[in-house]
């Protein structure tokens, strides 16, 4: 449920405790190189983002974001299991918004992972 002070929100991150069952942790059935070349890809082709750094060694990768606002977003990809691999956001905004920024961002995270699950195998959330 988003009240009134979680739609003003500027973050959000997603992860195996939220509440809300969008923004879970999302696990797909491909090795770790396979979903983080994908992602990359991802996001290098989106003419609205700028990926600005890639640590594979981290698992992570940093995208700015120019529309329709700009925002700020960190990719989080971990290897679970052998061909198990889990994907992470971390989204953040300084825009200000009357109506909040925070169903936007929500928007945004639901709308990649939508863009994931058409090219790898899903496999829920926990």
């Amino acid at each position: 449920m988003v009240n009134l002070f979680t739609r003003f929100k500027k973050q959000i991150e997603t992860s195996d405790r939220q509440t809300d069952e969008s923004l879970k942790t999302h696990y797909y059935k491909a090795t770790f190189n396979q979903l983080f070349a994908s992602v990359e890809k991802l996001f290098h082709e989106d003419a609205d983002c700028r990926v600005t750094t890639v640590s594979k060694e981290h698992g992570e990768i940093a995208v700015e974001v120019s529309k329709p606002f700009s925002c700020f977003l960190i990719v989080t990809i971990v290897s679970v299991k052998p061909l198990e691999t889990a994907v992470d956001f971390n989204i953040s905004s300084e825009k200000f918004s009357l109506l909040g920024a925070y169903p936007d961002l929500k928007k945004r995270i639901i709308s990649y992972y939508e863009r994931i699950n058409r090219v790898h195998t899903s496999l829920g959330t926990r």
